[in-house]
């Protein structure tokens, strides 16, 4: 804990004078007890009540001064609070693999049911927006503070062919500015590239001036996939832009890390995690990567995001506090006093 008027701390040097003088006038009043000859007027101008009861009251009066000369001096302290963070982007996986059954009861109702609860925890104020990515990706729902229809978007997914990572962190940056021109080459879910043609460079209408990664506080990219990329950009050339741009990329590979064999479109095909790339696309953007091979541990993530990312440690007054702590504290010694002993102090 610090203090922003740390100077009004010597203040509480007044404290042990009140002490001091308590205990002088405490025996003046048995001094001049002596002088009655009723041994019960001698009791009332002492004070006396059993034990220690007679001294609570003063005792608590004291705490109240401190409290309230420690809050005059204004005292901070890290206090964990909501983020103000105003959009998160969900870049989820809707590629054929996603149909596997490892999770049940299969990956892609899995990550839905956990990817709606991750919505709804989030605090009112947080904008939610939703990229699905396959071969192409797609914004399939704006940011908005409107949980039904963050919901009825990611409720709607339907699988398609090939895993775009690089375009769903370019099309999830053309959302957090549209004043850019993210050029991936693609539009929609039919027009698929080849990953060895080059990344397309941001536009801006005005000139753009890198700044620290992860530096931008007002949003963020969840991205989640369960395979490698087979099309589009390079998940890595996209994350550095997205660092250029300071947004940070929180990646998570969902399904067991030895792959899985699944038919799609009449093919079978082997799917495994390209834990390598999620890694480096989280680092470059200081980020964090996750991995979930089970509904449960994908909630888990989702709920250390919540923690982590959404809710912030930083420094906050807290005078408020004590100013309240000397208020109850002064009220209980005036209560107890005119309780026990009918007179205040």
């Amino acid at each position: 804990m610090s203090f922003i008027w740390p100077i009004l701390l010597w203040n509480l040097l007044l404290i042990p004078l009140l002490v001091l003088a308590y205990f002088y006038i405490l025996r003046r009043k048995k001094q001049a007890a002596v002088r009655f000859a009723n041994l019960n007027l001698v009791k009332e101008a002492m004070g006396d009540g059993p034990g220690m009861r007679r001294h609570i009251p003063a005792i608590l009066l004291l705490v109240s001064l401190t409290l309230m000369i420690i809050g005059i001096a204004r005292p901070t302290a890290m206090v964990t609070l909501p983020s103000e963070r105003g959009t998160v982007i969900l870049a989820m996986d809707i590629s054929g693999s996603m149909r596997a059954a490892d999770v049940e009861p299969d990956r892609l109702s899995a990550s839905q049911e956990a990817a709606i609860s991750f919505v709804m925890d989030q605090p009112s104020s947080t904008r939610v927006g939703v990229v699905a990515f396959a071969g192409a990706a797609l914004v399939v729902q704006q940011p908005t503070l409107n949980r039904e229809e963050i919901i009825r978007s990611i409720e709607q997914f339907q699988l398609r062919r090939g895993t775009n990572i690089g375009e769903a962190i370019l099309v999830s940056l053309q959302v957090l500015f549209p004043e850019a021109d993210f050029d991936t080459g693609t539009r929609g879910f039919t027009n698929e590239r080849s990953r060895s043609a080059p990344l397309g460079e941001a536009r801006d209408r005005e000139e753009f001036i890198p700044v620290e990664p992860g530096s931008y506080s007002n949003a963020a990219v969840v991205l989640l996939t369960d395979g490698q990329p087979t099309t589009g950009p390079e998940p890595v050339q996209a994350a550095r832009i997205a660092a250029d741009r300071g947004v940070r990329i929180f990646t998570v590979g969902f399904g067991s890390r030895q792959g899985e064999v699944i038919g799609f479109g009449g093919r079978s095909m082997r799917v495994q995690l390209d834990e390598e790339n999620l890694r480096q696309v989280a680092e470059i953007t200081r980020g964090r990567y996750f991995h979930a091979g089970s509904f449960e541990n994908l909630s888990e993530v989702y709920q250390t995001l919540t923690t982590q990312f959404f809710m912030e440690r930083e420094e906050t007054e807290i005078t408020a506090f004590f100013a309240a702590g000397a208020m109850l504290t002064l009220l209980l010694s005036v209560t107890l006093s005119l309780i026990w002993f009918n007179r205040i102090f």
